[in-house]
């Protein structure tokens, strides 16, 4: 399903531009300037403050990991790399910090506006594709913990679909979700063995 992409009213946002004094710089702020975007220029680091920025432009050529206050690839906000050389080791550095869009040195007149339109888009698709992810993992996680729990409730000398009725009985019971009495059980017969295992130690 595709989903559906607003331009956002960018007035007001926050940009620092971590790029050695240059022409290019200029040309950034000046465009900035008309879009209504406040920029801050920042080199050789990133300060820790940068975090809240709304966009970061970074300097690919000369750019490495320490410039920045978080790590390869965990940016906060949007990132546009500044590419003067093609170089492949550069561009796969820029792409290791999960560069969002980028920009061919050196810049003129126009192309900020679709770079920070561009970034802005492909930040949020890849936060929302880490989330679901996450969800995804974390219901895999659950479903084991189920599973878990009715292996538990079997070894205990009751059949799979009784073991599964029990689960949902101590569920409403509890007044928790199946994955929540799946974790306590599953936590206390660790705590058992535990407790087992030291009566021989």
């Amino acid at each position: 399903m595709r989903r559906s992409f607003r331009i956002p009213d960018l007035g007001g946002a926050e940009a620092y531009i971590l790029h050695r004094p240059h022409p290019t710089v200029a040309a950034i702020e000046r465009q900035l300037k008309v879009i209504g975007i406040r920029t801050i220029e920042a080199w050789p680091d990133l300060p820790p403050v940068a975090t809240a920025a709304d966009f970061v432009f970074f300097d690919a050529d000369l750019g490495h990991d320490e410039q920045f206050p978080w790590g390869a690839g965990q940016s906060p906000m949007p990132l546009i790399a500044l590419i003067g050389s093609e170089a492949p080791g550069r561009v796969e550095w820029a792409l290791s910090q999960n560069a969002d869009a980028h920009l061919l040195k050196p810049v003129g007149n126009a192309g900020v506006y679709s770079a920070l339109l561009i970034a802005r888009n492909a930040f949020e698709a890849r936060k929302a594709l880490a989330a679901e992810v996450a969800d995804l993992r974390q219901r895999v996680g659950e479903r084991r913990s189920i599973v878990r729990a009715v292996g538990i409730l079997i070894a205990r000398g009751t059949s799979e679909d009784r073991a599964y009725d029990q689960l949902r009985h101590l569920a409403m019971t509890w007044q928790v979700s199946m994955e929540d009495a799946a974790a306590r059980i599953v936590s206390w017969s660790e705590e058992e063995d535990v407790t087992q295992s030291n009566r021989f130690t």
